[in-house]
C-alpha cells in the first residue's frame, strides 16, 4: 500500500441563531466558522503509527504490529459502516489502558483515531505506518465544533490514504474538494469518530441534526469571544425545560419568537447571497440584538457574555452568545465598513475584561485538501515541526 503525504482541514461551526429553541424542534441556523482544524499525514517507513496532539498535549506511537491483532476477523464494507463496531471499542480502550469511566479530551481523541485507523484498514488486514499531526485554531470544549472538525479530518485523510476516496486536484488556490459521494462516505467516518468522542446520540447528547438548518451563507465577517466561563451544556438545557413547564403561557411565545428571528435571518442571508446592502446588516444587527435579550429571558445568558455585549456596544457594534450560553462563547457581526480602529479597539477592549477574542469570519468551505503552499505559514512551520 502506497501512502503518500496528505493534508487536509476543516472549519469549526456556530450557532447564528436559534440555541436552545432547536431542543424544542424550532429552526436553528449553524454556520460554518473559519476557524480550522488541519491534519497532515505522512508516511511512515518505521513500522509505527503515530499521532501528535499538541493542542491537548497528546504524543503517542504504537507499533503496527500490536494493533494487528485488534483488527476484527470480519471487516464491514467501508460505505456501509454506520454504527459502531461495539466489539472494537472496549478492545481499543483495553489497548491504551484506559477503563470505560475515562472520557477526558485526550483519551477519546485517541480512541477515535484508533478507530478510524484500525477500522479504514482492516478489509486489507495490512496497516500501514504513518503519522498524524494535528492542529487547531479552534480551543477545545467551547462548543465551536472543535471534536467535529477532528473528526471530519481523520476521516478525510485515513480514507484518502487507504484510496477509497481519490486525491482532489488542487485548483489555482490550491485547494481542493471532494464528490458529493466521496464527501458522504467522509461524513458517515466522520460521524463514527463523534460517536466515539461524545458516545451515541441519544439521552443528554441528543442528536439535532434534523432540527438544525445548515445554511449556506454569504462570508460574514465577526469577532469571536471566548469568555472562559465554563459551563454545563446538560445544566442549562435542564434549566431551560424546567421554566416552559413552570410557566408555558410566558416561555413558548419566546420560543416562537426565537423561531421567527431564525427564519427572518436565514430570509436575509439569503437575499445578501446575491447583493448584499446596508440594510440588510441594520436586520442582521437588529436580530442578534432581539435573540440576545430573548436568551437572557430563558435564562441562559451570564454576566460575562452581558459585559461582552456592552463593550461592543460602545463602539456601535453588536454581539450574542453562541452556543450553550451561561458564558462559553459569543459573536459580534462586523460591517463591511467597519473600520480596522473600531475593531482593534474592540478586541482590545474585550481582551481586557479577560477574554480571548478572534476576528475571523462565518461561511467557510468545508472539509477541504490542500497543498502544502496554501497553507498559512505558522500553521505549516507548526506541522513541520512535530
Amino acid at each position: 500500500m502506497h501512502i503518500t503525504e496528505c493534508i487536509v482541514s476543516a472549519p469549526g461551526k456556530a450557532i447564528l441563531h436559534g440555541e436552545h429553541a432547536v431542543v424544542h424542534g424550532k429552526v436553528a441556523l449553524a454556520v460554518s466558522l473559519n476557524l480550522r482544524t488541519f491534519l497532515r499525514l505522512l508516511p511512515n517507513c518505521t513500522g509505527k503509527v503515530c499521532i501528535n496532539l499538541p493542542n491537548i498535549h497528546t504524543f503517542l506511537s504504537w507499533d503496527v504490529t500490536s494493533l494487528q491483532s485488534l483488527l476484527p476477523d470480519q471487516a464491514d464494507d467501508l460505505k456501509n459502516a454506520k454504527e459502531l463496531d461495539m466489539d472494537l471499542v472496549p478492545r481499543l480502550r483495553s489497548f491504551i489502558g484506559v477503563t470505560d469511566g475515562i472520557t477526558d479530551t485526550s483519551t477519546m481523541a485517541v480512541l477515535a483515531f484508533l478507530y478510524v485507523y484500525t477500522s479504514v484498514f482492516a478489509e486489507s488486514r495490512e496497516l500501514p505506518g504513518l503519522t498524524v499531526s494535528v492542529w487547531s485554531e479552534l480551543p477545545t470544549g467551547a462548543g465551536l465544533g472543535s471534536s467535529a472538525a477532528f473528526s471530519v479530518c481523520l476521516a478525510a485523510a485515513l480514507l484518502s490514504a487507504r484510496g477509497a476516496i481519490t486525491r482532489p486536484q488542487a485548483g489555482l488556490e490550491h485547494t481542493a474538494r471532494w464528490s458529493e459521494e466521496e464527501m458522504q462516505l467522509i461524513n458517515t467516518w466522520a460521524f463514527l469518530g463523534e460517536k466515539i468522542i461524545h458516545g451515541n446520540p441519544s439521552g443528554t447528547f441528543e442528536s439535532q441534526t434534523d432540527s438544525v438548518f445548515v445554511w449556506l451563507v454569504p462570508m460574514l465577517r465577526i469577532l469571536l469571544t471566548n469568555t472562559k466561563v465554563p459551563r454545563s451544556t446538560k445544566v442549562l438545557v435542564a434549566g431551560v425545560k424546567d421554566k416552559i413547564n413552570k410557566f408555558p403561557a410566558v416561555m413558548n411565545p419566546v420560543l416562537e419568537s426565537i423561531d421567527a428571528v431564525s427564519c427572518k435571518c436565514q430570509q436575509t442571508l439569503s437575499e445578501m447571497a446575491t447583493e448584499p446592502t446596508p440594510e440588510h446588516y441594520d436586520v442582521l444587527e437588529e436580530l442578534i440584538d432581539i435573540n440576545q435579550h430573548h436568551l437572557n429571558v430563558i435564562g441562559v445568558g451570564h454576566p460575562s457574555l452581558d459585559r461582552l455585549c456592552q463593550v461592543t456596544l460602545g463602539l456601535g457594534l453588536h454581539s450574542k452568545l453562541t452556543g450553550a450560553g451561561g458564558g462559553g462563547c459569543g459573536i459580534t457581526l462586523l460591517r463591511p465598513d467597519t473600520s480596522s480602529s473600531v475593531i482593534q479597539n474592540a478586541i482590545q477592549e474585550v481582551k481586557d475584561c479577560g477574554y480571548d477574542c478572534w476576528e475571523t469570519s462565518i461561511g467557510a468551505p468545508g472539509v477541504q485538501h490542500h497543498s502544502p503552499s496554501s497553507m498559512k505559514e505558522e500553521v505549516l512551520q507548526l506541522l513541520n515541526s512535530l
